[in-house]
């Protein structure tokens, strides 16, 4: 098995001791997004959890991209929320807003008690780089 570690030209660090995405076989997984400016990673996290559903969406959209993955790579994700039953609907509604409907992987949703810098949301997701078709498992064919 071959596993490579995905440290992301021009992102900042993970806020964890943590590579930005790791690949094996074929698999891609995604750590953890949290909604801050990944050109001004200092900078405070937006207000309110649309806001931050949105932002921490567009971080993971640009990971996917600079690994040539799409929303339509997505396997699962796990969402982790620190206001669950205040923010749910409200971070759904979003989530929905932004995914396509013929991309959404399989999710949980977690209620936390705290995450990184205050963060009212973090996601984390696992990706297929090469399709597989569900009768076979074999690879499909590009076209």
């Amino acid at each position: 098995m071959t596993i490579q570690r995905h440290v992301l030209p021009g992102f900042p660090p993970s806020a964890s001791p943590s590579p930005h995405a790791v690949e094996a076989d074929g698999w891609v997984y995604l750590t953890g997004q949290f909604p801050r400016d990944l050109d001004a990673p200092d900078a405070p996290l937006p207000e309110g959890i649309d806001a931050q559903t949105a932002a921490t969406l567009r971080n993971m959209e640009r990971v996917l991209g600079v690994l040539r993955l799409g929303w339509g790579n997505l396997v699962s994700m796990r969402v982790y929320l620190t206001a669950f039953e205040r923010d749910y609907a409200a971070m759904n509604a979003t989530y929905a807003s932004i995914i396509p409907e013929d991309c959404r992987p399989a999710r949980t949703c977690l209620g936390v008690s705290h995450l990184v810098r205050g963060a009212l949301i973090e996601m984390e997701a696992v990706a297929r780089s090469c399709p597989m078709t569900l009768a076979t498992g074999a690879r499909a064919s590009a076209s």
